[in-house]
């Protein structure tokens, strides 16, 4: 079958690995598959993806091949993939909009935004891009808090005619406005803010779901992350994390038994530690009781490579949308934004999600 034709707004971490998974994945078989949920979607494996359009507004990676760009500073994930090959796809100049944080100016270099000399691009640039690319999906890698930049990209794909997949807490998918101009548009979306594999969230959200299975009721709980990339480094400004604490707080209170008072539950980045560099490690508490009002806690400690945990997920939401896309699905892809998004439309059990998502893959 064709590859599906991506287009990666924002070339960070996620992207970097993102593309490295495509590669890395690149013949091999489903038995050497390591770390993929599903091998083959609407007959489509991991390395069927060609990214082919791909937009940032850093110095270091506009105008250079996305083989190069995805391994400039400030990104730090691992290089898994070390020997991309050239892709012939420039990084082509963004709109900046809110995409990027003040603050990340008074960081060093290394680990901040360098600004470009270039013009930023307007949407008609944008869409010339995408559709002289042949994109067919537009994947929306922005940092957290970017809601102009990505109401711009979202409205430059709806224009060009491309899916879209939201992989942050901005809401375009969940948000009814939104998702009837992609209905509107014939087009399908898969969104918002992306789960990880196995992240501090899908594991907040199992545990949750386990104490309300096993009547245990759960008083108050806490989900602390740190991490040294750019992701947490922007998330310093705390205004820009309305949206993400929402997105993050929603996946866990709406699978326990009970709703908790906002003043019981803390979900949500706590700080930046540069030499984490792209680690990200997750502290869980848990209280509740047990039978005959006896108390327990829970404590756990998660320690994950950050951007690799959602590229996994992100290969198979932007197959899903394609599919979607085959088969003439107009606007939110209910069962693929439940299973691989914090806040999609309709929020779902994960074994409810992961059921109706079998079935959607399954026509």
């Amino acid at each position: 079958m064709e590859k599906i034709r991506v287009a990666v707004v924002g070339v960070g971490n996620c992207a970097s690995s993102l593309v490295q998974g495509i590669h890395h994945y690149a013949g091999r078989s489903r038995a050497d598959a390591v770390g993929i949920a599903h091998w083959e979607i609407g007959g489509r494996r991991p390395a069927d993806l060609e990214v082919v359009a791909a937009f940032d507004v850093d110095a270091r990676k506009v105008g250079r091949d996305l083989s190069e760009a995805i391994f400039a500073a400030p990104n730090c994930t691992q290089q898994f993939a070390p020997d991309v090959p050239k892709l012939g796809v420039p990084v082509r100049m963004g709109r900046l909009l809110d995409g990027i944080s003040p603050h990340m100016a008074d960081h060093p270099e290394h680990r901040s935004f360098r600004r470009s000399g270039i013009g930023e691009a307007d949407a008609r640039e944008v869409v010339r891009v995408l559709r002289e690319s042949g994109s067919q999906i537009v994947v929306n890698y922005l940092p957290v808090g970017s809601e102009q930049a990505t109401h711009f990209y979202a409205e430059c794909a709806l224009e060009a005619g491309c899916g879209f997949v939201n992989c942050i807490p901005v809401f375009l998918a969940s948000d009814p406005a939104w998702a009837e101009r992609f209905v509107a548009a014939g087009l399908p979306i898969v969104g918002d803010d992306i789960k990880a594999q196995l992240g501090a969230t899908i594991t907040h959200r199992t545990l949750t779901d386990l104490f309300r299975r096993r009547g245990v009721e759960l008083e108050r709980t806490y989900q602390l992350n740190t991490g040294g990339n750019t992701d947490f480094l922007n998330m310093l400004n705390r205004d820009r994390l309305a949206s993400k604490k929402e997105s993050k707080t929603e996946a866990v209170q709406s699978v326990a038994a009970e709703r908790l008072a906002d003043e019981d539950i803390h979900v949500g980045p706590s700080d930046y530690v540069a030499w984490q560099n792209d680690q990200k490690v997750c502290f869980l508490r848990m209280e509740g009781k047990l039978f005959g009002d006896v108390p327990m806690n829970l404590e756990l400690r998660l320690s994950v490579e950050d951007s690799p945990n959602s590229a996994g997920v992100a290969i198979d939401a932007i197959r899903c949308c394609r599919v979607a896309m085959e088969r003439g699905h107009a606007g939110p892809v209910a069962a693929a934004s439940a299973a691989f998004m914090k806040h999609p439309p309709e929020q779902l059990p994960d074994d409810e999600a992961y059921r109706r998502l079998e079935a959607e893959i399954a026509g």
